[in-house]
């Protein structure tokens, strides 16, 4: 279990890096707009704030690494926690989506990351 619990966390962080690099260096290129649905006017007006966005996944990426490093169940569950309500927070306010792409994986995550620290 702690095997399977520590891959979800790196797939969780992996996919937070890909959001780094789709909103930091790729939000106004085919494959940013295709993600995100977006025009290029669109994109290029909101290059900046997709950036700033982006650094953020960057920070819970680099938090879930950093759990993952030190083996530290309370740092993983602090940075799933903020994944799964930023998701929530994304899913409510900006695409469905992102429900499935960002909240449920870290869901998943964090439950096998309680389960292992319950000792069960």
């Amino acid at each position: 279990m702690n095997l399977l619990s520590d891959i979800l966390v790196a797939l969780v962080a992996a996919l937070h890096l890909y959001f780094l690099v789709l909103e930091m260096f790729l939000w106004d290129k085919p494959a940013g707009l295709r993600a995100f649905g977006q025009t290029l006017e669109a994109a290029r007006a909101s290059r900046v704030l997709a950036a700033n966005q982006g650094l953020y996944n960057g920070f819970l990426a680099a938090g879930l690494m950093w759990g993952l490093v030190a083996d530290n169940q309370p740092v993983k569950v602090f940075f799933l926690v903020c994944v799964l309500v930023a998701g929530l927070f994304g899913a409510a306010t900006a695409s469905r989506k992102i429900l499935f792409v960002q909240a449920l994986p870290a869901a998943i995550a964090l439950s096998l990351v309680l389960f292992r620290s319950t000792g069960a």
